[in-house]
């Protein structure tokens, strides 16, 4: 099957040319050339460049099929490396011309697959096969995904560290196109380059519950710049567990917990007051931590100030990397659920905090709403990722037709340290 055409300029001499002449005709016993067994077009061939030489082919150069004179046609081809990565590639209306659209990987083993038929309708065959010989340079990009493998909250974004920047847009198309994402149940997503070394993937919507995802790379040989290819990467599974969403009213003072769409638990909560507001928007819970000494050193306030602490905390759930914790706060027992009186953390009875700390996950969700405070940083302090509406996290993708030139930075939004 003939593959969709990319926006790659097809430059260079070709690596090879298959050129289809008037065929044999084969007809079955009832006369009926449809019902024919294809026949070998061996003799049909044609090889230009390295083909035939015992020479590998140059990765950087494109395949190209062509149908010499009108007798015959291409109906569709397919090319396909050793490791089942596919090349893309257009077929022209006529018939007369296919070329490959994606680049090819270096040091790799390629079948092409040819189907033709003659002015009588009789189709025609031919499988030919070449290997590609290794890129010029060692520099490899090496790609990380991320999280750990495991099972996460439904809102976990995937991510992928590469290890050298890639800033030029086509260069990023290159590596984009070839980072795949498959979940079952499937769902639509997207990445997003967060700089020249990140990119992270969501879905338009948060993930299904009980889903399974799998993370894997087809850059490992593929050419990005004359410098630079694809190296090897790790693959990545993770899984979702149920839909776990709590929601904190700054202004009421109280969060609610959600298990997948059902109120599971109503908690009496006290939030960021006047100046050390907390956070608006939806946050994605990083670690859970059972015990943190935390200190207001830590966010400027000089110690000994009206304003100073130096506590022990327990039962920890990190939201930013910042230092903003869902955690148990029994000093302010009796502002919760009336007053906001912490430093920017979302605080609650000791009975409470142990609660949420034990039916809480990495990956789940933590959205604060009606707070004074800014909305979360998309990037940087953690994941907010879904602050982002779906148009402009997919204007961050370098494979959608008229986005900006790269993502905004949104990452260099100022942190604050830990708060309590």
């Amino acid at each position: 099957m003939s593959q969709a055409p990319s926006p790659r300029t097809v430059v260079g001499c070709t690596l090879l040319v298959i050129a289809l002449g008037a065929g044999v005709t084969a007809c079955s016993s009832d006369g009926n050339p449809l019902s024919a067994e294809p026949y070998d077009a061996a003799d049909q061939v044609a090889f230009s460049g390295h083909a035939g030489a015992g020479k590998k082919a140059d990765p950087d150069k494109p395949i190209e099929v062509t149908a010499e004179d009108d007798d015959g046609r291409i109906t569709d081809v397919t090319a396909m490396d050793a490791s089942g990565r596919y090349v893309a590639g257009e077929l022209s209306a006529d018939g007369s011309r296919w070329h490959s659209t994606s680049p090819l990987a270096a040091d790799a083993h390629y079948t092409v697959r040819v189907s033709t038929e003659d002015e009588d309708g009789a189709p025609g065959r031919r499988v030919l096969t070449f290997d590609t010989g290794k890129p010029l340079t060692k520099k490899r990009l090496g790609v990380t995904f991320g999280p750990k493998a495991g099972q996460y909250g439904v809102g976990q974004p995937v991510t992928a560290e590469l290890g050298q920047p890639v800033k030029d847009k086509a260069q990023r198309a290159v590596v984009e196109r070839a980072l795949k994402v498959d979940s079952m149940p499937a769902v639509e997503g997207g990445w997003h380059w967060v700089n020249d070394k990140e990119l992270h993937y969501r879905p338009k919507e948060y993930w299904p519950t009980h889903a399974t995802i799998q993370v894997r790379s087809n850059l490992d040989g593929i050419k990005i710049s004359d410098r630079l290819w694809g190296g090897k990467a790790k693959p990545l599974k993770i899984t979702t567990g149920d839909r776990v969403i709590a929601v904190t009213d700054a202004a009421s003072h109280s969060m609610t917990v959600y298990k997948n769409d059902e109120v599971i638990k109503q908690i009496p909560v006290t939030t960021g007051k006047p100046g050390f507001e907390t956070r608006n928007g939806v946050k994605v819970v990083l670690g859970k931590e059972y015990f943190v000494r935390m200190r207001s050193t830590s966010i400027g306030i000089a110690e000994g100030s009206s304003e100073s602490y130096d506590l022990p905390v327990y039962y920890a759930t990190r939201v930013t990397w910042s230092g903003e914790y869902v955690h148990a706060a029994p000093w302010s027992v009796g502002s919760q659920g009336s007053a906001n009186v912490s430093h920017g953390c979302t605080g609650m009875s000791t009975a409470n905090a142990a609660w949420f700390f034990e039916n809480i996950r990495e990956g789940d969700l933590v959205k604060v709403v009606n707070s004074s405070g800014n909305t979360m940083e998309p990037f940087g302090n953690g994941f907010g990722d879904w602050n982002l509406a779906w148009e402009n996290w997919r204007n961050g993708s370098a494979l959608v037709v008229g986005n900006p030139q790269g993502p905004s930075p949104q990452d260099a939004a100022r942190l604050r340290p830990t708060a309590v």
